[in-house]
């Protein structure tokens, strides 16, 4: 298990990076089929999030056993994973954000998708002919993305952990500092109406799991392709 993954250039066809998905696989698909993602050239990055509160949580590991799909761990696999390995946790809490199916699982059940949810990375980083794109959940705890990628090989702190996966700071303080090395830092955790970019950190949780909308970006242009943009009128 690593905290980090490098993640080499698609030669073959485009990354797309997607926002919360919330166990709603189903409304994603129908998104992707929209843009003619290709599973055989195309790949799929997923800030995390990827269960819990949608009906469809159970096919997560489905979606993580695709070559073409790439998550890092968000709060809610990290919920589950406390769950299981004994740490402490509000019952209740994860319950009412959607824990449910989870927590109503045999513990061997729940022990497949822990030992999954450990294998994703807190963040992620992925070459683009544009430059490097880095990936996480909620927030990066520095302004230089090797600062954060040092610390999550070498030193495992479980603060610099949480900031990644829990932390709202940036949006709720309109932070627009960018995060040096790295093109963009594409991020989820906090619903917001359009994918939106503070400095050059973008926020991509547009509640497609909700009453909202997914929003697929193309990682080497960070064009949105879902929704399209409007047709000018003429």
């Amino acid at each position: 298990m690593s905290r980090f993954r490098r993640v080499a250039a698609n030669s073959k066809g485009r990354d797309l990076a997607v926002g919360d998905i919330h166990g709603h696989f189903h409304r994603l698909q129908a998104c992707l089929d929209d843009v003619g993602f290709d599973r055989h050239v195309d790949r799929l990055f997923s800030v995390g999030d990827l269960v819990d509160r949608g009906p469809h949580s159970e096919e997560a590991l489905q979606w993580l056993a695709q070559p073409w799909f790439h998550a890092v761990q968000g709060n809610h696999e990290s919920l589950a994973i406390t769950h299981l390995r004994g740490g402490r946790l509000d019952l209740e809490m994860y319950r009412a954000a959607g824990g449910g199916w989870f927590l109503d699982l045999p513990a061997d059940e729940q022990a497949v998708y822990v030992e999954q949810f450990l294998q994703l990375p807190i963040a992620m980083e992925v070459q683009t002919e544009a430059g490097l794109i880095g990936l996480l959940h909620a927030n990066s705890p520095f302004d230089d993305w090797a600062a954060l990628r040092d610390s999550l090989l070498f030193d495992d702190d479980p603060q610099v952990r949480e900031v990644c996966q829990w932390s709202r700071t940036r949006l709720k303080e309109g932070n627009t500092q960018p995060v040096a090395g790295v093109r963009a830092v594409l991020v989820g955790h906090t619903p917001v109406l359009q994918a939106k970019a503070l400095g050059n950190v973008w926020h991509l949780d547009t509640g497609g799991w909700a009453n909202g909308h997914f929003s697929l970006m193309d990682m080497a242009s960070l064009a949105l392709l879902y929704p399209a943009a409007p047709t000018p009128s003429a």
